[in-house]
């Protein structure tokens, strides 16, 4: 056991003076990073309806995980769980882990990534390069039980999925929905009809809720996840005891299980997208807007369709917010390899037809005999 996880006294000066510069240096990093781009979309099949997308893939770590691992750093850190050479674990599906260990090098500190052996290879070596462990786990629901392992011997657990919902500050502190609401100020429609994000650790969905409430605002949110999710199953049915009946390719979000995280009550709809919806899209997301983003930017991007699509029959104005979670360049071989598409029996002609169509009329139809 290491002395300073049990003997090291509280009021110990070197320690407190390593955690105020630790603090001081994550302070400093949040002030030299500018806010991420809020992208204007126009599509001809809904002239009254604006689409607008957080480019989350801006972060210097190329992804919206760049926030939340500041702030599980800064919990850690100021709950007293974090010292001076101690090593830090998370479980994570890849985004996650390539920012906690672009912190760690940041804060001087070594660092093991516990992600599941399935995930793509470009978010290994993305870890890899910053310095850190990756420990792969052939079963992807055992990550966590892992992780705790690692923190039993001694490393300090950032738990992105136990903390993720308390370590953010979701009443302000420019976390991403006080951003997009200033952002819109000036739009024509400065109050969006929904915000739609996807479900990971239920950390982002419960900060845009609870600030949405806190706002006072009438903008709805929408998750938007994988057919077959835990998260879907368990919002239905109002329990966490709900598992996914299905499993997913679509990395980061689409989780085994209802995290401590998810907050069903701030949420005001589901929608489930089958993987190669959310694929086809971001394929289509690429023409859309000159870059690649990964698979859960395509989910959100079905779910914008799909909410638009019902808005439009209703004779609605107004304006869909979502994000763009991270760069696209990371599953160069998976998702946007067609011998990878091949190999897991993926045909997205039926769903760009579905997605060109929307796109073109306004009108949501999903290919014959899809789920969705």
């Amino acid at each position: 056991m290491n002395a300073w996880r049990r003997n090291q006294p509280f009021d110990d000066a070197s320690a407190r003076d390593w955690e105020h510069a630790a603090i001081a240096t994550l302070a400093r990093e949040a002030a030299r990073s500018a806010d991420t781009h809020l992208l204007k979309l126009d599509l001809p099949g809904f002239p009254d309806i604006a689409f607008y997308f957080k480019d989350e893939a801006a972060h210097p770590t190329g992804s919206l995980k760049h926030r939340l691992a500041r702030s599980l750093y800064l919990y850690a850190l100021c709950n007293g769980r974090l010292r001076a050479g101690q090593r830090v674990v998370d479980a994570s599906s890849g985004s996650t882990a390539i920012s906690e260990a672009w912190f760690a090098r940041l804060l001087g500190l070594s660092f093991v990534a516990v992600m599941p052996a399935c995930t793509a290879p470009r978010k290994i070596r993305e870890v890899q390069a910053l310095g850190a462990t990756c420990d792969l786990v052939d079963d992807p629901s055992e990550v966590a039980a892992r992780a705790a392992e690692h923190a039993a011997h001694g490393a300090c657990h950032l738990d992105q999925f136990g903390l993720a919902e308390r370590a953010t500050d979701w009443r302000g502190n420019n976390n991403i929905a006080e951003s997009i609401v200033a952002q819109l100020a000036q739009e024509p429609a400065p109050v969006p009809s929904w915000i739609v994000c996807g479900a990971g650790t239920g950390g982002t969905s419960a900060t845009i809720g609870r600030y949405l409430r806190y706002r006072r605002l009438a903008t709805r949110l929408c998750v938007a996840d994988p057919a077959g999710s835990a998260f879907a199953r368990g919002w239905q049915a109002r329990s966490r005891d709900v598992r996914a009946d299905a499993p997913t390719l679509i990395e980061g979000i689409g989780r085994a299980r209802v995290e401590p995280g998810f907050l069903f009550d701030v949420v005001d709809a589901v929608a489930e997208v089958p993987d190669a919806a959310s694929i086809a899209a971001a394929w289509r997301l690429e023409n859309l807007l000159g870059r690649r983003y990964g698979g859960s930017s395509g989910t959100n991007f079905v779910a914008c369709l799909q909410l638009a699509a019902a808005m439009r029959e209703r004779g609605e104005r107004g304006s869909i917010v979502s994000l763009l979670c991270d760069r696209g360049d990371r599953y160069a071989e998976t998702l946007f390899d067609p011998a990878w598409l091949t190999a897991h029996e993926l045909d997205l002609r039926p769903w760009w037809k579905s997605l060109d169509r929307c796109v073109a009329d306004g009108v949501w139809q999903a290919p014959a005999g899809a789920r969705a």
